[in-house]
C-alpha cells in the first residue's frame, strides 16, 4: 500500500531545506508538525529570501547536525551560522531577526545589554505552553507543514 501525503504532510515550496549547514547564510531548524512554529517560519521565509535556510527537522528523512540531537531541534528553536557556531533560544530568533527585514531594528534592540537574557527567560515560560498554542493556531486555520 503506497502513501500519498496530504497537504499538510508536503513542505512549502518556499521552504527551501538545505539538509547540512549553509555556508551563505543562517540555517534554521524547526518543528515543521507544529502548526504555531510552521506559520513562523512561512513568515520569515517570505521576508528573509535567501538569508535564511530552513530545516524541518520533523521531517524524518531529515538528519540534524550531529551537535544537534532530533529532539533537542524539535523542543527548541535552533540556528546555525554560517561560521558553524549553534545558537538556541532567544540567541536564535535574534539571529533571524537580524536578517529579516523590517525586524533588524529589533536584532538591534535585543542586543543591548540584559535584554537577550530577558528574552531567553521569556522563550523558556512560552516553551511549556507551546503544545497548547500550537492547537490553537491549528484550531484557527494555522497549518504545519508536516503532520503531526
Amino acid at each position: 500500500m503506497t502513501h500519498t501525503p496530504d497537504e499538510s504532510e508536503t513542505p512549502d515550496p518556499e521552504i527551501a531545506a538545505c539538509g547540512t549547514v549553509c555556508r551563505e547564510g543562517l540555517t534554521v531548524y524547526f518543528d515543521g508538525s507544529c502548526a504555531l512554529c510552521s506559520t513562523e517560519i512561512r513568515y520569515y521565509s517570505v521576508r528573509a529570501g535567501d538569508a535564511l535556510r530552513f530545516v524541518d527537522v520533523a521531517d524524518s528523512a531529515v538528519t540534524p547536525e550531529p551537535d544537534l540531537p532530533r529532539e533537542a531541534a524539535l523542543n527548541r528553536l535552533h540556528v546555525r551560522q554560517p561560521d558553524g557556531t549553534l545558537v538556541s533560544g532567544a540567541q536564535a530568533f535574534i539571529a533571524i531577526w537580524s536578517q529579516v527585514p523590517g525586524w533588524r531594528w529589533l536584532a538591534r534592540l535585543a542586543r543591548l545589554p540584559g535584554v537577550a537574557w530577558w528574552l531567553e527567560r521569556a522563550y523558556r515560560a512560552f516553551l511549556p505552553v507551546r503544545p497548547v498554542l500550537s492547537r490553537l493556531a491549528r484550531a484557527l486555520g494555522a497549518r504545519p507543514m508536516r503532520k503531526p
